[in-house]
């Protein structure tokens, strides 16, 4: 496991839409609840702005950086704002490369196994199983058998309190939360509430 995500709560939050002017602000409520991975994906509005804001507020006490990472040119770009985290939908080697040359988190979206040895072998620190709504708890224990004991799992996609302590059960690191957690217009007070209940949640779950 890639320093950075040992004893963090494995929980990441995904800010998709993410506007400037709020993104420390949401930040600092998201970090308050417990919440201290944030991923602000790169088709929100400037998004390196938002997120060069929050590691420069707050990148002492969370990890910070992006997801819908898709190439090499935007991994440099990240490192420049400061991020250290790299989240993909995707398995792309040369993009995990660049990350893990930079000294950064990289957690790829993958979904088969070929996928998941690929992403190892090229360097990611973690895996993201997206879309989770593809992958049972029963799939995640399958594949946690064959892969290194090591390489924590991040299941994203439809993840609830109804559903995460089947997951953790089956062998899942942690989750990405998103529209759960946060949307574009939702007020700080609404995020910082459900951030609350989602960190709760999870707390029961892996008991």
């Amino acid at each position: 496991m890639h320093h950075e995500l040992a004893g963090r709560l494995p929980l990441v939050a995904i800010l998709r839409g993410l506007e400037p002017d709020r993104a420390v602000e949401v930040a600092e409520a998201l970090i308050e609840a417990g919440f201290d991975i944030l991923e602000v994906p790169l088709n929100s509005p400037e998004p390196l702005r938002s997120i060069g804001s929050i590691a420069d507020a707050l990148g002492e006490r969370a990890l910070v950086g992006a997801g819908t990472v898709l190439t090499t040119q935007q991994v440099d770009a990240l490192n420049d704002v400061g991020a250290r985290l790299v989240v993909s939908p995707n398995c792309n080697p040369a993009v995990i490369e660049r990350t893990a040359s930079h000294g950064m988190v990289s957690l790829p979206g993958v979904l088969t196994p070929t996928e998941m040895f690929t992403a190892l072998g090229a360097g990611a620190s973690g895996l993201k199983i997206f879309p989770a709504e593809l992958f049972s708890p029963g799939a995640v224990k399958a594949v946690k058998a064959v892969l290194p004991p090591a390489a924590p799992v991040y299941v994203v996609g439809g993840i609830n309190a109804g559903n995460m302590r089947e997951y953790l059960n089956a062998g899942a690191a942690g989750f990405g939360m998103g529209s759960a957690l946060f949307k574009p217009g939702k007020p700080t007070s609404e995020i910082a509430r459900d951030a609350a209940a989602i960190v709760a949640a999870y707390r029961a779950a892996a008991v």
